[in-house]
């Protein structure tokens, strides 16, 4: 009866576990958006220039790759995060100036940040609703990732060869915007079904699918636009 009784509270426990991770997660997500519109409003007034935002990029990722990992399961973890992603948002103040300089560049901005809301939102609100399990779709989003990584690097490559092609960076947007669309149903589905406990680690992967679906259909609405 004993055994019987601590099974019981093991099992229920689970599903208290994972409801404290996912308010944690939306409550720092929350926090880390609003700090990188700060951050990235300051780096616009002080007209930082693309190299600087491409610097700065650079030492968010090494923020999460060596350093975050080492931290994510203390206090200090939550400095890591809201330094990577203030630096991210710094890094976006020369690509919105850069925008905002066009005639219709605060709408296309506007755009974007809705369209981005109301993926995240619907995508996010879908899987908590089902409660679908979306862990099959791992591998496949991997391979994408890596091939949309490697289509930018060739991309890059031509670019230095004074090779332009428009036409794929369209592209490659466009598949960016559709995997981050999958990455919102898969790291929230890890969430809720337990893959995923650390909830600084859910917030990392949650603010990097929001911004890179932010500044792919960024690019997709100023390249259809008439300026």
């Amino acid at each position: 009866m004993q055994d019987i009784t601590n099974q019981h509270s093991v099992a229920s426990a689970s599903p208290l576990a994972t409801s404290k991770v996912l308010r944690n997660t939306y409550a720092l997500l929350a926090m880390t958006l609003l700090f990188s519109a700060v951050t990235a409003g300051i780096s616009m007034g002080l007209g930082l220039g693309r190299g600087t935002g491409i610097i700065m990029s650079i030492g968010a990722l090494l923020l999460i790759w060596f350093v975050l990992p080492r931290t994510a399961n203390s206090s200090s973890g939550i400095f890591v995060v809201f330094g990577f992603t203030g630096l991210l948002g710094a890094s976006l103040g020369p690509i919105l100036n850069h925008y905002l300089a066009l005639s219709n560049g605060g709408a296309l901005i506007m755009q974007a940040l809705g369209g981005t809301a109301l993926v995240f939102f619907s995508l996010s609100a879908y899987v908590l609703t089902t409660r679908k399990d979306f862990s099959f779709m791992g591998g496949f989003l991997f391979v994408g990732l890596m091939v949309a990584i490697f289509a930018m690097l060739g991309m890059l490559v031509a670019s230095l060869f004074g090779v332009q092609i428009s036409g794929l960076s369209l592209a490659i947007s466009a598949v960016i915007v559709l995997l981050m669309s999958g990455f919102i149903l898969y790291d929230t589905s890890r969430i809720i079904h337990g893959g995923e406990t650390n909830y600084l680690m859910a917030t990392v992967a949650l603010y990097l699918d929001i911004y890179n679906l932010f500044t792919s259909l960024l690019h997709l609405l100023g390249a259809l636009s008439d300026d």
